[in-house]
């Protein structure tokens, strides 16, 4: 081979290398562009200057490719430092954009409440469509709206005009369909689990006809004021199915977070607690479990009232997928006041402290039946399990399974806190790099069978709790004092 010939294939060669870097120069730029707009924009890693550094290295890699490539100079090196970084910054992109989506998802299912609405009659009646019949039976006082909805639907969908025969509960209308009074009652899915609690076999004795559900828009508007000190509302449900479900709120949880001191106030109040429920619930005494059918804001302002504080945001949880994402967290380790056995899995608790997997903390947050103080030792269960998940988040540990965590958490969480806020919390804990100190406390009462009466199931003998006023005043004392700490 000719030397000419020699050189023409070796500036060919470098020809080619300078279209590549280029090209790979070009596609770093607008991948470096997009990750620095949402690392800056949605206040990503705004901690230790981190975010800065970040910015100024892009900058630095595309500054020196360039002058490589003015200079004619390193070729492949140039290649090798665009690939890199090209990847480093999809890799960014996609993580971001993960995140924000996973957040858009919590508060999308915030915004927006189901619950499914049925005709149902005996399991062995001979009826099979609604239009063989000519009434139901529904209580129209307490769940108005959707009743209505409903048979607007039932009109529209199969042309029929169903007469409502109203009834003091869902309750008094299951009484008599079972015995033979009705033919036919209208059923709310979020009061399926009160007519449970009373009768576990229900759902074997009822046939289904037609169904509707009915979505409605909630008021998913934040109230914080003070980034650095405020209450979120965590709801515990057991639900299967769509975390927007509406339910029963059986973990009724105030978590008041002061990030000035790096303290949480855990306070829990008991799901058979008597309390005044608002909305739906007519502002009538009821089980604060009841309030959770009305919908989460219900429970909310519930617990508003009934402790004088101002609650800025929610999180809905559904307890059963919630408690997966331990597993991920490489367990949690509790300290156990009381030796007892769970039934729900059969897991043994000893005194001491214990290390748990998912399922057994779900045994562990579950059981109030072996449980001296029953529901309130149930509750500060809940609260150890809890501190410990909180502690756990907040470490450098848990900071390399985020991706997993936050996945785990979108389809059992549902929350009204914005991205910006969940990102300033972050980078706030971050920059600290402290552990939270959590403490807790619970609210008393004295617990009876019978002797008071439920708004939402008059007819029904329920154990419900009255609060000892003194314990609520305390409570209340603690959650204000915890929130003037400097």
């Amino acid at each position: 081979m000719s030397s000419h010939t020699y050189r023409k294939q070796k500036q060919t060669s470098k020809g080619s290398w300078g279209m590549v870097n280029i090209g790979l120069t070009i596609l770093y730029a607008i991948l470096a562009a997009i990750l620095l707009f949402i690392m800056f924009n949605y206040n990503f890693l705004s901690f230790r200057f981190l975010n800065i550094i970040i910015a100024l290295a892009l900058v630095v890699v595309l500054a020196i490719s360039i002058y490589l490539q003015k200079a004619k100079k390193s070729p492949l090196v140039t290649t090798v430092i665009l690939v890199i970084f090209t990847l480093i910054s999809l890799v960014g992109v996609f993580g971001f954009k993960q995140l924000i989506d996973i957040t858009n998802r919590m508060n999308q299912t915030a915004s927006f409440s189901e619950v499914e609405m049925s005709v149902v009659v005996p399991k062995d009646s001979d009826i099979k469509d609604v239009s063989q019949l000519s009434s139901v039976q529904a209580p129209m006082k307490v769940d108005k709206n959707n009743i209505e909805t409903m048979m607007s639907a039932l009109k529209n969908d199969k042309k029929v005009d169903v007469k409502v025969d109203d009834v003091a509960s869902y309750q008094e209308a299951y009484d008599n369909l079972k015995s033979g009074k009705s033919k036919a009652m209208v059923l709310s899915g979020s009061y399926a689990s009160l007519l449970e609690s009373v009768d576990s076999n229900y759902a074997s004795n009822l046939k289904t006809i037609y169904t509707y559900k009915i979505k409605t828009k909630n008021n998913t508007s934040a109230k914080q004021a003070d980034s650095k000190v405020f209450n979120i509302y965590i709801s515990g449900i057991d639900t299967y199915g769509s975390i927007s479900t509406v339910s029963r709120s059986d973990v009724n949880i105030i978590m008041t977070v002061n990030m000035n001191t790096h303290k949480i106030l855990l306070t829990t109040t008991p799901r058979d607690a008597y309390v005044k429920i608002p909305g739906g619930g007519a502002n009538q005494y009821d089980k604060l479990t009841h309030a959770g059918i009305y919908g989460v804001e219900t429970s909310e302002q519930t617990l508003e009232n009934l402790y004088g504080i101002n609650i800025d945001y929610y999180a809905r949880i559904n307890f059963t997928s919630f408690l997966k994402l331990i597993d991920q967290l490489g367990g949690v380790t509790v300290h156990n006041d009381q030796a007892f056995t769970s039934l729900h899995g059969k897991f043994d608790f000893p005194v001491g402290d214990i290390k748990m997997n998912s399922e057994q903390a779900l045994g562990f947050v579950r059981e109030r039946y072996s449980l001296d103080g029953g529901d309130n030792d149930r509750g500060k269960n809940q609260e150890k399990v809890i501190s410990a998940i909180v502690n756990k988040l907040a470490s450098l540990h848990s900071v390399s399974n985020f991706n997993s965590i936050v996945n785990n958490l979108q389809d059992s969480v549902q929350t009204n806190m914005s991205l910006d806020t969940i990102n300033s919390l972050a980078n706030t804990q971050l920059d600290s790099g402290s552990k939270f100190t959590v403490t807790s406390q619970a609210v008393t009462g004295t617990g009876s069978t019978g002797q008071l009466t439920s708004y939402a199931m008059p007819n029904s003998s329920l154990y419900m709790m009255k609060l000892d006023d003194s314990s609520v005043a305390s409570a209340s004392q603690a959650i204000k004092n915890m929130m003037e700490e400097k």
